[in-house]
């Protein structure tokens, strides 16, 4: 596994746990039964595993560890949903025999992992025929805002680094369909969606949360520890946010891909 370059902190937390269903899985609700099993890789805190969850008949979420698996247990015991098991798990080597489940997801996995194209690969063997692998991934050099603060362009900069500098790809979303084709995939269906932040309340979250994470979280440590930012360069770049929070004219939007796979029938 590469190495997770967002880590843990409350300000990672505080944007994951705004991820729903409907704003992160839209693409995929369409083609969920109510009589399916569905695989949820790389759940987190846990929010869409228990949208997710109202809306088929059983859920397995799996993380990377008993720490990062505890955030989902504990969302989905404050939401007193019964249908959902735990495991931890890595997406490369599933333990799952083949074909255990109808629908596996990803959100905002495939991006960090060392290998995407072995882990598709996995998630498409532990899917029964005929049904459903799906993945959504941002890519980070399509993110586009105004104003244009150069801070903010440092900012994309840094964390695409840190990111490369760690196993991963930040611009994964373009590349959904590709990884689909080299896993073996041939009925794929490729789209894509944005996240947008342009409102007051919107931007304060989107804003502030940055503010937070480029001075406090995993991500910092990670470019201060290996020369790529000062911790001056950090707090520039956190007041950097701040500003464009509290500009009345503040635009944002974060591109997605998504694949949506049918494996093969018998």
């Amino acid at each position: 596994m590469s190495t997770y370059t967002h880590g843990h902190h409350e300000s990672v937390l505080r944007s994951h746990r705004q991820r729903t269903a409907a704003n992160s899985a839209a693409y995929l609700l369409p083609h969920l039964r109510e009589s399916d099993s569905l695989l949820d890789v790389g759940a987190g805190p846990g929010t869409i595993t228990a949208d997710l969850a109202g809306l088929v008949g059983r859920v397995t979420a799996t993380e990377i560890g008993p720490r990062e698996l505890g955030l989902s247990r504990a969302a989905i015991a404050a939401r007193g949903i019964a249908n959902v098991d735990f495991s931890v798990q890595d997406v490369h080597a599933l333990t799952f025999p083949g074909g255990s489940f109808d629908v596996v997801h990803a959100h905002q996995v495939l991006q960090h992992v060392a290998d995407p194209v072995r882990a598709l690969r996995e998630m498409a063997r532990v899917t029964r025929p005929g049904g459903v692998v799906a993945a959504r991934d941002g890519d980070y050099a399509a993110f586009t805002w105004w104003p244009q603060l150069p801070e903010l362009d440092e900012w994309l900069r840094l964390y695409r680094t840190a990111a490369r500098a760690n196993g991963g790809e930040p611009d994964a979303g373009r590349r959904l369909l590709s990884w689909a084709r080299a896993a073996g995939f041939t009925d794929v269906t490729a789209t894509s969606s944005t996240w947008c932040y342009a409102t007051p309340a919107d931007r304060d979250h989107w804003g502030r949360m940055w503010a937070d994470r480029i001075t406090e979280s995993a991500l910092a440590r990670q470019l201060v520890d290996n020369g790529y930012a000062t911790t001056d360069d950090l707090r520039r770049i956190s007041s950097a946010w701040l500003s464009w929070t509290a500009a009345e004219d503040g635009w944002l939007s974060i591109l997605h891909g998504e694949i949506l796979c049918r494996t093969a029938a018998a």
